[in-house]
């Protein structure tokens, strides 16, 4: 995956995550609502994972180092990072 495929990926995953902040949820809906927030928090996970990915690419690639070899960190790691 190169830098134009993660940010593909990211711009897919951005729309994705708008339009399930969009849709109207209501909290005693049960199990739709928490199929929704789940779905949601997927989707921001991967997100964050995708952005690390790419951060991580073109530092690499700065450094005069190979990006392709950067990996995807865990999502517990990357969830961790201090905003």
């Amino acid at each position: 995956m190169d830098n134009q495929d993660l940010l593909q990926r990211i711009q897919a995953l951005v729309q994705e995550e708008h339009e399930l902040r969009e849709q109207p949820q209501d909290a005693g809906a049960g199990e739709a609502h928490q199929d929704h927030a789940a779905r949601l928090k997927q989707v921001e996970e991967h997100l964050d994972q995708c952005w690390d990915l790419l951060r991580q690419r073109r530092a690499k690639a700065d450094a005069g180092e190979d990006p392709g070899e950067a990996d995807a960190r865990p999502i517990s790691q990357v969830e961790g990072y201090r905003q």
